[in-house]
C-alpha cells in the first residue's frame, strides 16, 4: 500500500464539532491514520474567510489564513471535503472558503494567459451528508450541489480523479449512522 498526504475539510461552518460531519471527518482521518498515512485536517468553518464581493478581491492577495489552506492542499495529494446538504448544495462558509483559496495563481493560472488548472496530480473524495434519501438527491435533484463542487471547482483545478460518498437520510437510525462510520473509516484506511 502506497502512503497517502491526505487533508481532510470537515465544510460544517459551526466549529463545535457536535455535527455528523464531524463523525464523518473523525471517521475517515481514525482510518487513514490507522493505515499509516500522513493527515492533516482543516475545520472550514473555524476559519475568518468571507465572501468574495468583487473580482478585486478575488484578484487581491489571500490573507494568511487562506495562504495556509493553500499550503495544506499544496502538500497533500488527497483533498477529503466532507459538509452537510444546506439548501442542495454546500454551506456558505464552505463556498466562502473555496472563494477565498481556490484563487488564480494557486487554483487555476492568471487571466491573459492559456487555461490550466494548477492542481493537477491530486485526487478527492467529497462526503455529503443529507437528510433525504441520497437516491432522491442523485436522481431528482441531479446531485447539481456536489458537481459544482467536483465538476466547477475540483476539476477545473485539475484534480484528476474525483469520486463522491453520498450519506442519504442521517436521522434514520442510529445503525444507520454507525454503518456509515463504519464505510467511512474503511475509505480512510484506503485513501480513497
Amino acid at each position: 500500500m502506497t502512503i497517502r498526504r491526505i487533508l481532510v475539510i470537515n465544510g460544517h461552518p459551526d466549529p463545535s464539532g457536535e455535527h455528523f460531519a464531524a463523525a464523518l471527518t473523525a471517521a475517515y482521518l481514525r482510518g487513514a491514520n490507522g493505515a499509516g498515512h500522513q493527515i492533516r485536517r482543516i475545520d472550514a468553518g473555524a476559519l475568518d474567510l468571507p465572501p468574495m464581493r468583487s473580482l478585486t478581491q478575488f484578484m487581491a492577495e489571500p490573507s494568511a489564513t487562506a495562504r495556509d489552506a493553500q499550503a495544506a492542499i499544496a502538500w497533500a495529494d488527497h483533498l477529503v471535503i466532507v459538509f452537510p446538504l444546506w439548501l442542495g448544495g454546500m454551506p456558505a462558509a464552505l463556498k466562502a472558503f473555496f472563494e477565498q483559496v481556490f484563487r488564480y495563481g494557486f487554483a487555476l493560472t492568471l487571466p491573459g494567459t492559456p487555461y490550466r488548472g494548477l492542481l493537477k496530480g491530486r485526487t478527492a473524495r467529497v462526503v455529503v451528508s443529507m437528510g433525504m434519501p441520497a437516491t432522491v438527491f442523485r436522481f431528482v435533484f441531479d446531485a447539481a450541489g456536489v458537481k459544482s463542487l467536483t465538476r466547477g471547482i475540483l476539476r477545473t483545478s485539475g484534480f484528476s480523479r474525483v469520486r463522491s460518498s453520498l450519506v442519504g437520510t442521517v436521522e434514520a437510525s442510529p445503525r444507520a449512522r454507525e454503518d456509515w462510520l463504519r464505510r467511512i473509516e474503511r475509505l480512510g484506511a484506503e485513501a480513497r
